[in-house]
């Protein structure tokens, strides 16, 4: 019995890892920053998906370091955080088969 306690006790954490994963990537910036030349000039827009439609949303003809660097920084925290939350729900499928699983007398 004390096994299916200490699962259990680790899918409630699993689980709690799991929103907090999903909470940070709800906090990141949607989208990416792109650039797009046309004209010969250069225009900056954010590009995200809504459902499965690609949508880009002008930005402006300049965009400061400061506001690329976020964006930089934002993709590869996007690209951790999925990383994470895969793993986590690898876990959590694992746990609950286990916990299925029949008991012994």
């Amino acid at each position: 019995m004390a096994i299916r306690e200490i699962l259990e006790e680790e899918l409630e954490n699993s689980l709690r890892m799991e929103r907090g994963y999903s909470d940070q990537l709800d906090r990141l910036p949607k989208g990416s920053l792109v650039k797009r030349i046309r004209n010969q000039r250069e225009y900056y827009y954010i590009v995200y998906r809504d459902g499965g439609k690609v949508c880009l949303d002008y930005v402006g003809k300049e965009v400061s370091e400061k506001v690329q660097e976020q964006y930089r920084e934002a993709k590869i925290k996007r690209a951790q955080y999925r990383n994470l939350r895969s793993q986590i729900r690898q876990q959590i499928k694992f746990i609950r088969r286990a916990l299925r699983g029949k008991q012994s007398a």
